[in-house]
């Protein structure tokens, strides 16, 4: 399923790019890249990146699905990437996210063949779960990569981390940052990249794409924004809720990840009716995005899942 190429530096000559307006008239640019004339499509794939993800980020995956036949689709969440437009300074919340997701879902079923199915990564897996716990889009199936379930807090107590970000916006900090960038930004050697992948070449594609278009670089979150993630966590993914999300699902994660909490992964998947673990040894958080020999073992899973359903 290798595309057999690393040029992910510009876009695919084939891909077509728009904007998908939200309900409330903001602006969300969006990539599909179909299949082309004469070649019969294997379904419609959507992929649902995560907080400060673009769609340049994962253009080498969207090869790997293109060239196995999907026709594939990706877009930069409001707030991120070039859909930083509409109300200046407003706060973007889960919810709000939740519903861009679910209404762009809806309208990405009429445009291709099904089988319909989203592969979503850390935040957007998230809010990918949370739509279908609240809106519950139509979807043949889905994938969730490195899932934000829940905020890995370590070395602070899950059930203080929380209060913490509570008590943080409390003292009016809701837009300061949780950390502050180290000096010299974030290059090789960086906590951010070992937290993300140990493939440097894959590491400075970001950073490429950061230095031709700077404002895809977003920053580290704030407390108002994780305040919201560990309310969206607590609200949204109880075993009632997840219960009637009966759809297939395949998780992929990785004991490494710092940034997700695997606890929460493991609780996540017995509550839900239709779906398993597939666990990567060695990969960083960034699964798709890491070694050749890890994300080939994280496509092959993926891919044999969704063959399964075409059968």
């Amino acid at each position: 399923m290798d595309t057999g190429t690393r040029n992910w530096r510009s876009h695919p000559a084939e891909a077509l790019f728009s904007t998908w307006a939200a309900p409330d008239g903001w602006a969300l640019r969006r990539m599909d890249w179909r299949q082309g004339e004469g070649r019969a499509a294997r379904g419609s794939l959507l992929f649902v990146g995560g907080r400060g993800d673009f769609i340049e980020k994962y253009l080498e995956a969207y090869g790997d699905w293109h060239e196995a036949g999907w026709n594939v689709t990706s877009f930069d969440w409001r707030g991120q990437g070039l859909s930083q437009g509409g109300k200046a300074g407003r706060a973007i919340g889960f919810e709000e996210l939740a519903a861009d997701l679910a209404g762009l879902i809806e309208a990405w079923r009429a445009d291709g063949p099904g089988p319909h199915v989203a592969v979503a990564h850390s935040m957007g897996a998230h809010l990918l779960l949370r739509a279908l716990v609240d809106k519950r889009p139509a979807l043949d199936a889905a994938v969730l990569v490195a899932p934000m379930l829940e905020v890995n807090s370590y070395p602070m107590p899950a059930w203080l981390a929380p209060q913490i970000a509570d008590f943080m916006c409390q003292l009016g900090w809701e837009k300061e940052r949780v950390w502050k960038p180290p000096v010299g930004g974030s290059p090789w050697g960086s906590a951010r990249q070992r937290n993300l992948t140990d493939c440097r070449e894959r590491y400075e594609d970001e950073l490429h794409w950061w230095t031709a278009q700077p404002g895809f670089d977003i920053g580290s979150p704030s407390w108002g924004w994780l305040r919201e993630a560990f309310r969206s966590s607590a609200a949204s993914f109880t075993a009632e809720k997840l219960a009637n999300v009966t759809l297939p699902m395949l998780i992929v994660a990785t004991e490494r990840d710092r940034l997700v909490s695997s606890e929460a992964i493991r609780r996540v998947a017995r509550q839900l009716p239709d779906a398993w673990v597939e666990w990567i040894n060695d990969a960083a958080h960034e699964i798709l995005r890491e070694s050749d020999p890890i994300r080939r073992d994280a496509l092959d899973r993926i891919d044999a899942f969704l063959a399964g359903l075409e059968h």
